[in-house]
């Protein structure tokens, strides 16, 4: 095989795993954006590495994609980014190849929008060898082997990462796709009228809402919830459509149900563009986590995962 055969095969195996590393990096970075940057470092280095001497390829690039990912969670940018109150993960709309694995309860669970935001607790090892083990079900000897540190220590680091996580975890488990459409629906027609106490009966009591924006356009730091009654109110209040929101928004959304991270959303758009998003987190039959968010850079994977599909009817056609 000559050297450029050779070449197109060894990119072909990159490209074999390419789908399996982006949503290794995304669980470890909560974005999609730079998740694909990590990748495309991780091909430079699978170029420039003497891939012969490579016994197994896809351990390999685990581990280089992993390391990568753990030296951009170790930068003073990210600290300084994931500490100044502005960060919330990039949403992506279901069916995106980034989600996967999610065979199982754990794999899907780890990729959700309220995990992610827990895994922000941990520490970039603990985070490692939590998505390692409970997404891609690697031993605590390969994780050894992919971090560089002791069986002991892996064992350790998840046993930490669990107890964080389900400590502060307020889920329910998993809502089928009916029942989360009802509860989507009630709380929209709920807002939309102005019905504050329905709202506030289909919150959970310590529900809470996080927000990239005041209504009147981004914020600089996350808006932030933390009764019922709160919710209810800016819930009425941003739900209510009036000529300066949509004058804002560039026109007249249609609002539509969607799943984002395996959890209910609705959706804001106009034309093919995803303008918003509303995600919500269920336990026990009501909503414990509200979240918006408008950044465009947020919403850009999302826009374009919906545009490649048929939109079904939306709940509402003209807000």
């Amino acid at each position: 095989m000559d050297d450029t055969a050779m070449d197109r095969f060894d990119t072909s195996r990159f490209e074999a795993s390419r789908n399996r590393l982006a949503s290794l990096a995304y669980r470890l970075l909560g974005s999609a954006v730079d998740a694909e940057d990590a990748v495309q470092d991780a091909f430079l280095h699978w170029q420039a590495a003497d891939r012969q001497r490579i016994k197994v390829p896809e351990a390999w690039l685990t581990k280089v994609v992993t390391n990568l990912c753990l030296d951009r969670l170790r930068s003073a940018q990210a600290r300084r980014e994931r500490t100044a109150g502005a960060w919330l993960p990039e949403p992506l709309l279901d069916g995106d190849p980034m989600l996967g694995p999610a065979d199982t309860f754990e794999q899907r669970e780890s990729v959700s929008l309220a995990v992610l935001t827990l895994m922000e607790r941990l520490s970039p090892l603990e985070r490692a060898v939590y998505i390692l083990r409970e997404a891609f079900s690697y031993s605590h000897t390969e994780i050894a082997k992919i971090l560089d540190i002791t069986e002991t220590a892996s064992q350790q680091h998840l046993h930490r990462a669990r107890h964080r996580i389900t400590a502060a975890r307020r889920g329910g488990g998993e809502v089928d796709s009916a029942s989360a459409r009802r509860i989507v629906e009630e709380f929209l027609d709920a807002a939309s009228s102005g019905r504050t106490e329905r709202l506030v009966a289909l919150l959970t009591d310590d529900a809470t809402a996080i927000s990239d924006s005041n209504g009147a356009g981004l914020a600089e730091t996350l808006l932030r919830y933390d009764t019922p009654q709160r919710i209810a109110a800016i819930a009425r209040a941003g739900f209510k459509p009036t000529p300066a929101k949509r004058r804002l928004a560039g026109g007249t959304p249609a609002i539509h149900f969607a799943l984002v991270n395996g959890a209910p959303a609705i959706l804001f758009v106009i034309g093919d563009q995803v303008i918003g998003a509303v995600t919500f987190d269920i336990a026990g039959g009501r909503i414990a986590t509200v979240r918006g968010i408008a950044a465009p850079t947020r919403l850009a994977r999302l826009t374009e995962a919906w545009r490649q599909r048929e939109p079904d009817t939306p709940l509402i056609t003209q807000w």
